[in-house]
Order: structure tokens, then sequence, then C-alpha cells
């Protein structure tokens, strides 16, 4: 939020400082994150008037003048073409520091005769851009400050800029009149009175406005405006033009300009379409879907089922609250306009600006609350304005819907300013703060004022009171111990968990990294990001333009950093967000884990091997088992295309519940991220990790089983092409209750067995629960399994 010094003097009377005012801001909570003094670089010129000027010796186009200073006659060399003698000129002398060609002066010797000085261009001055010749000022004393003379002559030159933070629950500080309430409450000055105008219509009104059932109750709350015919547009005032330019705006005509006065000076956007290219009434409804505009930035933008816009018979004519449409903008040709103030469903207005990737002024207020009850009287005052700028009438207003009713208090207790931020401030002035603040005191009782929809409760009226009397005097006291014993937890269960994962993973003997969420494109494309969705406006470096969309490239770059200085055996992991979107919620947390190279060191015994998939797999289902995962668990293939399409295993509860993917990584993807293998790896998702139905710190009751368990081994002939998965589940349906787990434990090919055939040979446990197993229930279950493996694989057994 940025505003000038004298803009702050339209509301505020005032005689402090712009530093005081700087350095008051600060402490009420409104951080200023700039201060622009024009001033400050212009103090050391002065004025001077030119006595003489001739024909430099050696020089067609320069002049040696005589200057009249307050040190006296100096001589000067310049080469304006408007130098000559009588003219009254902005002098820099030697010493002083020349802002726009960035230069310290000092005495000069132009071909051969020497200069004391220059004298100034406006561009040389950081003024403005002209530099054809030195500055002509049409009065002035010799020796006087410019300064002094242009806030006597042109204030807008030397009015300074002041730039705050605007935390996003203090909606009324973006208008300058707002800022003006706070510093007023602290004592810095008197807040000067509104003006409030009122212009009968001089006729009915011919555009009707409407709100869709659909969209009264969560879109637009009251939409109003009035005709204001025969106005003659054009370039604002110079007033107007300045303050816009001071805090970065382009001054475009008299209409627009007024709607962004009011945009910044009372927190109220505003929006004027040419009444003449308005077909029909106004409607404000929600979008069905498909519908296009282009915006007045001239970007076209396609609407999504139940964003809220503003239509006529031709079709949408503006985003509501956020921009209007061009079809029906305003130009120098505009005669009729019609004037619209609304307020807006806050929340639909930040959907519908992020849908849109819309930042505008507009949006940027009406998603963070205006002022519901000026929506009226802002109507008014825009109107008064337009009317003296512009000339015209204006029609009677047209209203449709109602002004929402934000009234609301509560109660002061002077005492919980003591105990909940240890100030003592005396009841009398705790009140009258409120009172400047805008407050309506009834006894005990603080009515809110409609501009403050952040004040919610009575701890937020005591944050009003010490943030008025000073920040910067809070001090931090321990509070006593409540209860006595131990705090109750505070981690939520996903905390713990990553906490837990976190712990497992070193314990493993892997070393944690904490890498960047920013990747360059081609490694995030490996992995199935680098989209335009994910990239960032303003990268770092071209390395880190977008958002990481897995773990994974980060840990493998780091593998390749260190295999680069030799270090060929790692173990890393990772616990963070991945990104799969660039909106809010498009993000979730993952643990990766990372293999590569070998188990161990070389040694004579052969110990150390290259690490593979079953290393990835054993880890991954530890770190699982440590977050509360099932252990009965499906493992299926599928996974995306950077892990190797025969060597990977999605861990699932059911075809659609994917608790994480484990095995080696494609060859490709090594390569292109500069890592030598073997590599293998996992991801993790442990929010897919079903919560425990029961919560609590203690442990399940360990059950034992004092039964003996059996194993049978069976050998099944099946087609080459049969996962051994197949098998193992069908083997493993045969009798949930009694079947405790099913191993394969060797695979042969060849031999007999003939041409596209293999063997699978498993190992199942059976482990009974209430009595021990006879021959014939073992039989039994055998005679089950055979059954439902030839069924699923169509295999036989083994002879």
């Amino acid at each position: 939020m940025k505003f000038t010094l004298s803009w702050l003097k339209e509301h505020l009377d005032t005689t402090a400082s712009v530093d005081e005012i700087a350095e008051t801001l600060t402490d009420l909570g409104l951080e200023v994150e700039g201060v622009e003094n024009p001033a400050a670089k212009l103090a050391t010129f002065t004025l001077a008037k030119v006595t003489h000027a001739e024909q430099h010796p050696d020089a067609d186009r320069l002049r040696v003048c005589k200057v009249m200073t307050d040190e006296g006659e100096k001589q000067i060399v310049c080469g304006a073409p408007n130098a000559r003698e009588g003219i009254t000129v902005v002098l820099a002398k030697p010493g002083d520091y020349v802002p726009g060609i960035d230069v310290t002066l000092s005495v000069g010797n132009i071909r051969g005769v020497e200069s004391h000085g220059m004298m100034a261009s406006e561009r040389e001055l950081e003024l403005s851009d002209e530099h054809n010749g030195i500055i002509e000022l049409p009065s002035g004393e010799v020796g006087q400050k410019f300064t002094d003379w242009l806030a006597q002559n042109d204030p807008a030159k030397v009015d300074p800029v002041i730039e705050i933070a605007i935390t996003p629950n203090r909606q009324d500080a973006l208008g300058v009149h707002g800022i003006a309430r706070d510093l007023a409450a602290r004592g810095l000055g008197t807040l000067k009175p509104l003006k409030e105008n009122h212009v009968d219509g001089a006729f009915s009104c011919p555009v009707k406005v409407s709100i869709d059932e659909d969209a009264a109750t969560d879109g637009c709350e009251v939409f109003a405006g009035r005709l204001i015919r025969g106005v003659k547009n054009g370039p604002s005032p110079a007033w107007l033009q300045d303050r816009l330019r001071a805090i970065g705006l382009r001054p475009i005509s008299k209409l627009v300009d007024v709607t962004n006065f009011f945009t910044f000076d009372r927190n109220r956007p505003l929006h004027v379409f040419d009444a003449d290219k308005v077909s029909g009434a106004l409607r404000v409804h929600r979008a069905k879907g498909g519908e296009e505009m282009v915006g007045l930035d001239e970007k076209t933008y396609t609407f999504s089922a139940g964003q809220v816009v503003i239509s006529d018979d031709n079709g949408v004519e503006s985003v509501g609250g956020i921009m209007g449409g061009l079809a029906t903008g305003c130009t120098d040709e505009t005669v009729n306009v019609f004037l619209e103030a609304a307020v807006w469903d806050r929340v639909q207005i930040a959907h519908t600006g992020r849908a849109l990737k819309i930042n505008s002024d507009a949006r940027y207020r009406n998603e963070r609350g205006i002022d519901p009850a000026y929506n009226m009287q802002g109507l008014e005052d825009a109107t008064q304005m337009i009317l003296d700028l512009c000339g015209g009438e204006a029609s009677d207003v047209v209203v449709a819907g109602q002004v929402p009713d934000t009234s609301r208090a509560y109660k002061l207790n002077p005492a919980r300013v003591i105990s909940l931020v240890g100030m003592e401030i005396p009841e009398a002035e705790q009140r009258q703060t409120l009172t400047r603040l805008g407050f309506r005191m009834e006894g005990n009782l603080a009515h809110v004022p409609s501009w403050r929809p952040d004040v919610l409760g009575e701890a937020d009226l005591v944050e009003e009171v010490a943030r008025i009397a000073s920040l910067t005097k809070l001090q931090g006291k321990p509070l006593p111990r409540l209860q006595p014993g131990v705090p109750k937890a505070i981690l939520s269960p996903q905390q713990k968990r990553e906490q837990q994962a976190r712990r497992t993973a070193a314990a493993l003997g892997y070393n944690e990294c904490v890498t960047y969420s920013f990747i360059d494109r081609k490694s995030a494309s490996l992995f199935g990001g680098g989209d335009d969705a994910t990239m960032l406006a303003n990268p770092i470096s071209s390395e880190m333009s977008h958002m990481r969309p897995a773990l994974l490239p980060g840990l493998l770059q780091a593998a390749a950093r260190n295999q680069a200085r030799g270090y060929m055996d790692l173990a890393l992991f990772e616990l963070g967000h991945a990104f799969n979107g660039g909106e809010p919620g498009e993000q979730h947390v993952q643990v990766s884990g990372l293999l590569v190279g070998r188990t161990g060191p070389k040694d004579v015994h052969g110990a150390a091997r290259a690490v593979d998939v079953f290393d990835a797999k054993a880890d991954a289902e530890a770190v699982l088992a440590a977050i509360g995962a099932p252990a009965k668990v499906q493992i299926l293939r599928g996974a995306e295309g950077w892990w190797h399409p025969g060597r990977h295993g999605k861990i699932c509860l059911g075809p659609k519940k994917v608790l994480g993917v484990f095995g080696e990584l494609h060859p490709k993807v090594l390569d292109e991220m500069g890592v030598k293998g073997p590599a293998v790896a996992f991801t993790l998702y442990p929010a897919e990790v079903p919560l425990p139905r029961k919560s609590g710190s203690t442990r399940a009751a360990l059950r034992l089983n004092d039964l003996q368990a059996v194993e049978r081994d069976f050998a099944f002939v099946v087609d080459a092409g049969v996962e051994a998965l197949t098998l193992v589940n069908a083997a493993a349906g045969a009798d949930k209750a009694l079947i405790d787990d099913v191993r394969v434990f060797d695979e042969f090919i060849g031999g007999s067995l003939g041409e596209g055939k293999k063997s699978l040979a498993i190992t199942v446990r059976l482990q009974p629960t209430d009595k021990t197993l006879k021959e014939k229930d073992i039989e039994a279950v055998a005679a089950k399994i055979v059954e439902k493996v030839t069924k699923a694989t169509g295999g036989t057994l083994r002879g």
C-alpha cells in the first residue's frame, strides 16, 4: 500500500515529519517497507541567475556563463541550447551529488575554460525525462533552496511516498483514510471528518440491475449503480494524476482515475461501464462454464461453472469484483457511463481470482474485505467527483440485494489487557482508544465498526488497545503452570508419522537430505512435472524454475554431486512436500529413500554386493510398519515411467489405495540425472496410510499363539508369462483365517517343462488359533490351495 504525505494530510491534520509518521506506523503494526523522499536528494541544490552568456572560444555548442549564486558570481560552462542571460536556473555546486547522472561534481576544465558547477536539467535531477535544456524557473531568489521553491510552486515533485505492508487482518488500512484513523488514534494528529455527498437523481436510470438467486447468498450481497449521462471524458486534472503516478499507477482518463482514487483513498473498489455499450440490464449470476470475456488487460478469460460474473444481453461484461471487460470499457469518446458499487463474497472472489490468475487492485481489496456500510455513500461520493470533473447529470440509484448487517458488540474487560499482553493501561484510556478507532461504546460493550471485519471477540479489543498504546512496550512474561503434570500432546497424527518416519529411516542407515523445493524444468519433466502450473513467476535461477513434482529428483542431484567427489555408495532420504499443481492444496507429503552403489566397501570375503530392489522393498516396509501401515498389503505393477518397468512394485491396499512405490530407477532417468548405478529407491505417502480406529498412547496387547505352525511346500507348472504375485495371492486366498504367510522360494525354467513353461515353488505357513491341526485338516487346506492356484493361473501341481 503506497500513499503520499500530502494525500495523508487530506485526512489527517498533523505537523509530524515523515520520519515520525513512518516510525509510528511500524509501531502500530503497519510496517513501513520504504519511504521515497524526493526532497532528500534535492536538498543541496539552490537557485541562481545567469548574468552573462557568451560563446565558448573553442566549442560551437558550448557557452561560458557568468552565474550569480549565494557565494557570488561563478563561471560555468554549459552546453544547453537555452543557456542565456537573465534566466533563473537550478545550480549544482562542486561537491554536490547529481542523482540523474550518478556523479559528484568537482571544479572542471572544459576546453581550457574552468567551470565551477553545472546548471541542471529535469532529467539530471530525476524530476522527469526532459533533457533538451536546463531548468528555467519563472521566479525565485538567488540562493533559495530548490526544495523550498518546489514546495511553494510544484509540491507534488517533493511529496514523500510511504509504502507499508498490510497484513490480511487489516483491511481498513488499504485506504488512506483508514491509515489516518490509526495515526489519529495514536495522537499524531486529528482525523478530518469525511464530507458526505448526496446527488439527487435527475431522471430514472434506464439500466436495471439484478442478482440471480444462486449468487445472492455467497456471491454478491448488494449491487448498486446509476447512470451519469452527458459526461466529457479526458485527461484527469494534475492533482489526481500526480497522486496516481506517485503510487505507481498510470493515469488513464477522468472516469477510470476516479475509480482508482476511491480504491486507494477509501478502500472502495468501483467500476464504470460505458453505458452506450451495455445492452439491456446488468445481471449478477454464476457462470454456466465455457463463457469467455476479453478483460481490460486485453487477455481472454474462460469461465468455469459457478464463478460469479456480470452480464448483459450480449454476454459476460465483467468478472464480479475483480476486473471489467474491454467491450464495455470507458474511452475518451464515452458520453454516458454507468457507475457500479457492490459488496462481493470474499471467498468466491479469492477462488475466482486464483482460478483465472487475475491480480488486480479490486480483487486484492474485495477478497480481504471492504466496508459494506460505505457502499451506498461511496457511490454518492464517486458520483459527485465525476460530476465535478466530467460534468453531466446523474440518474437515481438502482439497487439489487441488501447491504449486509455487520453489527456486533463485545464486552470490554480492562483487566484482560494485563492478563493477555502484560500492559497496564487505564480504563479511560482504553475506552478513548476504541472510540478514536471508530468503536461505539455503550457501557462495557464495544460496538465494532463496519470496516473492521477482523474484530471477532474480546481478545481483539485488547489487541487494538495494546496496538495503539505501543507494540514496542510489549514485554514477555512467563505464565505460571496452570495444571501440574505432563501437558497433553499437541502433535497431529500426521506429524507423529512424519517424526517416526524420519527416525526409522535414520536408524536404517540413511542420511537425511533437505533439498530445495525448486528444480529445473528438465529434471521436473522426468518425474511427471515441469508444466506451466508449477512454474515460478520469478525464479531464483534457471536451475530452480519449477516446483518439484517428487523428492527423488533432489536426491538424485545430491547423489550425482557426491559421486562427482568420489563418494559412490550412498543411502539418502528426505521427507517433504511434492507439488502436483501451483494452487493451495495441490501438494502432498512424501518420504523418499535412495540407495546407490553397493551395500558396503569391497572386502576379501565378498560380503559387499550391489544394492537391489529387495533392499528398497525391505526399507520401505520397515518405514511403513513404523508409521502404522497394515502388515498385509499387495504388491502390484504399473507405477510411473521413472521406475524400471520390470523391477518395481506398488505397495497397495487394493488396486486404488497406493501406500508407496519401490524398485530400481529407470536407466534413462539415471543417465539424464548423471547418477552411476545401480540405484534403487522408494517413495511413500504417509497420508494414504489409514489411521487406527482407536487412538491412544498405549500399545495393543501382545498376542502369542502357543499352537504349532505348519509349513507345506507346493510347486506349480504355469505359463512363463504368469506373475508370481498372481500365484501367491491365489494361494493366500484359499483360507484367509488359517494361512499366515505365502512365500516364493524357487523358480525353474527349462528341462522337461517344455517351451513357454516355468515352475514356481511356494511355502505356505499355516497357523492354527483354536486347535492343533490334524493331517486331514492340512490335506483339506492343501487341496483348496491347489484348486485356487489352478483356477487363477491355469497351472498344474508339479509331480
